[in-house]
């Protein structure tokens, strides 16, 4: 899909009062539809500096492009909305490509990647009252827990307290938990072993006074098989996460497949493996997608 940049650039600086206009027009859905079900199509990775799909490390960097994959997906049967920071949210109001969407804001990308800070993961976007004026449908955070990291206390501090937040304005908030620590280069590293992600699913489903808004968008473990045994560990319900392009996307898929068959798993947040796949059929990619769900 051809985006047009320059009408874009021309709204935002002539009639920024648009994406407010926008906002308040356009038609909103409940959270799940008749099928129970949620197919959400992630992009907010740019806001933290991830731009890499692969081994293309700026494939993200173009917006024009990006908004029009996203334009593609959304457009899709089965898809129920898009994650994403302000900006890019802005951009797709103006585009009118969010009515009867779920519309999810990204809320802390403050830990950049790579950055010596990348665990003190402020929270740099979306704020609970932003949401609920902009008629948003939910939140996402991040949370990454190294215990060999001081910054990870501050940020399972905030999270709490914007999981307060989010439960008073009774808006869902989907938090993505990992035990994470860094490889000898200094590199972040996520856990994706049975044990790692059953403890970060305990420590985040006891986060915040309430439960009652809270979601949890987790990753399919590295033996999928483990996937039962670990979901037990809470009554939250989850999405999966779609994580790293890689090669070999049909075993993404079976992984998924067989996730989702569990009682609380109830779809996938999915970003760069729909919208970059490695034969660069987005259309193809996202339709397989939701029909796992």
């Amino acid at each position: 899909m051809d985006i047009d940049i320059a009408r874009l650039v021309r709204t935002r600086a002539e009639h920024p009062e648009a994406v407010a206009e926008a906002a308040a027009r356009r038609t909103r859905r409940p959270l799940l539809g008749p099928t129970g079900r949620l197919m959400i199509v992630a992009a907010d990775h740019p806001a933290r500096g991830a731009l890499g799909v692969g081994d293309r490390g700026l494939a993200m960097a173009n917006r024009a492009d990006l908004l029009g994959r996203l334009c593609l997906a959304l457009g899709r049967p089965g898809v129920d909305g898009v994650l994403a920071t302000a900006d890019i949210l802005d951009d797709l109001l103006l585009l009118g490509a969010l009515d009867g969407k779920v519309v999810m804001g990204s809320m802390n990308r403050g830990g950049l990647q790579g950055a010596s800070f990348e665990l003190d993961d402020r929270f740099t976007g979306h704020r609970p009252e932003d949401l609920r004026r902009h008629r948003f449908d939910a939140g996402k955070l991040l949370l990454r827990i190294d215990y060999d990291d001081p910054g990870s206390l501050t940020t399972l501090e905030s999270t709490a307290r914007t999981i307060d937040a989010m439960a008073a304005h009774r808006l869902p908030v989907f938090v993505e938990p990992f035990i994470s620590r860094r490889d000898p280069g200094g590199r972040l590293r996520n856990d994706l072993s049975a044990e790692a992600v059953t403890r970060s699913i305990a420590i985040a489903s006891g986060l915040g006074g309430s439960s009652a808004y809270t979601w949890l968008k987790l990753p399919v473990t590295e033996n999928p098989d483990d996937m039962a045994r670990v979901m037990e560990t809470s009554t939250l319900p989850a999405v999966l996460l779609g994580g790293e392009v890689g090669a070999d996307q049909d075993g993404a898929y079976e992984k998924w497949r067989g996730a989702l068959r569990l009682p609380t798993v109830r779809g996938l947040v999915v970003g760069r493996s729909l919208l970059y796949p490695a034969d660069g059929d987005v259309t193809a990619a996202v339709d397989t997608a939701v029909g796992l769900l």
